[in-house]
C-alpha cells in the first residue's frame, strides 16, 4: 500500500483500459479521479470503486479542449491540493488508409491523442513543479513503433506521444518528476472482441506468447511504473505486446 492516499488522475477512464487502470490503482490506496468527456461513464467507474470500499470521484474533462483541461485541474487542486499521478490514457481512432484519410479525421485524432496529452500533461507539471514530486504515465501504443496500416493518424499520434514522454522526462527529472509511457500491443478490449476470428486468429500468430493481452496487463505496468519500485526509471517506453515487438 505504498501508494495509500495518494491523487491520481486517469484520463479517458469512463470505460475500457481507463478504468481498469483506475481500479487497480485504486486497490493500492490511490484516490482514483476519473475524467472523461463522457461525465456519465466516469462516473460509473468511480461509483464502482467506491462500491467495493475504494475512493474515486470523476470529472468532466475533454482533453482536447485547452480550457476546460485548465478548469478541470483548477477544481482538483481546490479540492485535493495536489496531484501524485497523471495517467494520460484518453485516446480515439479514426482508421483509414493514407490516400483516402480525411483532414479532419487526421486532426481530431492528433488532437486527442497528442494535443490531449501534452494539454494534461502541462498542467500536472504546473502543479507537480510546486509539490516537487510526481509520476506522469502516458499510454503509447506498438503502432507508434512499428507503424500500422490504415492508422497513419493513430501511429503518429503515438509515435509523437514518445517523444513528448521523452521531453517532459528531460524536463521535469530535476524537479523529482517521473514521466515514463507504456506502449500496449493488441489487447482483448471491446475493439478486438468485433474482429472476425480469422484477422483475430492472424494477430495472435505473429504475437509469440500466443494470446493477446489483457488490459490488467497495461494496468499492472502503469502501477509499477508510477510506485517507488521504478524510482529510478524516467524517459522509457515499456512495450507490453506479448512479445510481438522486438
Amino acid at each position: 500500500m505504498e501508494l495509500k492516499n495518494q491523487i491520481a488522475l486517469v484520463t479517458g477512464g469512463g470505460q475500457g483500459i481507463g478504468r481498469v487502470i483506475g481500479d487497480n490503482l485504486a486497490k493500492s490506496g490511490v484516490h482514483v479521479i476519473f475524467g472523461d468527456i463522457n461525465f456519465e461513464n466516469a462516473e460509473k467507474s468511480a461509483k464502482a470503486i467506491l462500491a467495493n470500499g475504494g475512493s474515486a470521484s470523476s470529472v468532466l474533462l475533454n482533453v482536447a479542449d485547452p480550457d476546460n483541461v485548465k478548469e478541470a485541474f483548477d477544481a482538483i487542486i481546490k479540492d485535493f491540493k495536489l496531484l501524485d499521478i497523471l495517467v494520460n490514457n484518453a485516446g480515439i481512432t479514426k482508421d483509414g488508409l493514407l490516400v483516402r484519410m480525411k483532414e479532419d479525421d487526421w486532426d481530431q485524432v492528433l488532437a486527442v491523442n497528442l494535443k490531449g496529452s501534452f494539454l494534461c500533461g502541462q498542467q500536472a507539471a504546473k502543479q507537480m513543479m510546486k509539490q516537487r514530486k510526481g509520476a506522469i504515465v502516458n499510454i503509447a501504443s506498438i503502432v507508434g513503433v512499428m507503424g500500422n496500416s490504415g492508422q497513419a493518424n493513430y501511429s503518429a499520434s503515438k509515435a509523437g506521444l514518445i517523444g513528448l514522454t521523452k521531453t517532459m522526462a528531460r524536463e521535469l527529472a530535476p524537479r523529482n518528476i517521473r514521466v515514463n509511457a507504456v506502449a500496449p500491443g493488441f489487447i482483448d478490449t471491446e475493439m478486438t472482441r468485433v474482429l472476425d476470428e480469422k484477422i483475430r486468429n492472424k494477430l495472435i500468430e505473429q504475437i509469440p506468447l500466443s494470446r493477446l493481452g489483457l488490459s490488467d496487463d497495461i494496468a499492472n505496468s502503469v502501477a509499477f511504473l508510477v510506485s517507488a519500485r521504478s524510482s529510478y526509471i524516467t524517459g522509457q517506453v515499456i512495450n507490453v505486446n506479448g512479445g510481438m515487438l522486438m
